[in-house]
């Protein structure tokens, strides 16, 4: 067996003008606090790096009614495109934000957890098994749910999300979708 991975075709044509989106940063922790967050710190390092508007910032306890809270806030707020939260989708009893945010989701995107387990095999191999990242649309915005740890939350990001939130990326983007997730 190959150690490889399939090599993803399109990239990012930087002729073309960027648009950048609004991105919120949710934690999910019983153990960690904003000065602890190194994953949540991770993130709105990668999203200003990026040219995105960091739109917020939250750590939550796993609690199914508060980690819905602050997605339905922000949300209502109209400030937010995307949320990215890390933690609780493991296969503990105290992972619950697959369980908090599923319910919630319009529509799934289900492609989000394929690939992001594919990057994910690439460095962790079969420990990837032990993640329930997943991804969908609430309310017209973007929600992606990634693991807690350091090296996922990278993953994530530099090999799924950021071109994906990427006007430039080509053939296409979620960024050229957003006017339309609203429509009926």
């Amino acid at each position: 067996m190959s150690d490889t991975i399939l090599k993803p075709g399109g990239g990012i044509k930087p002729e073309l003008p960027f648009k950048p989106v609004r991105v919120a940063i949710l934690t999910v922790s019983d153990t960690r606090d904003e000065a602890t967050d190194t994953s949540g710190q991770i993130l709105i390092e990668r999203v200003q790096a990026a040219g995105h508007a960091f739109a917020g910032r939250a750590v939550v306890r796993d609690d199914i009614d508060k980690v819905r809270a602050q997605v339905r806030a922000w949300i209502a707020s109209g400030d937010v495109d995307a949320i990215v939260t890390t933690g609780g989708t493991g296969l503990t009893g105290r992972d619950i934000t697959v369980e908090a945010l599923e319910p919630l989701f319009d529509k799934r995107i289900d492609g989000f957890s394929v690939v992001f387990h594919l990057v994910s095999y690439a460095s962790v191999g079969l420990s990837t098994l032990q993640s329930r990242a997943t991804a969908g649309l609430i309310d017209g915005v973007l929600v992606f749910c990634l693991p807690g740890s350091n090296g996922a939350v990278k993953d994530g990001w530099d090999k799924v999300i950021a071109a994906q939130l990427d006007s430039r990326h080509k053939p296409c983007n979620m960024v050229e979708l957003m006017p339309r997730f609203l429509e009926s």
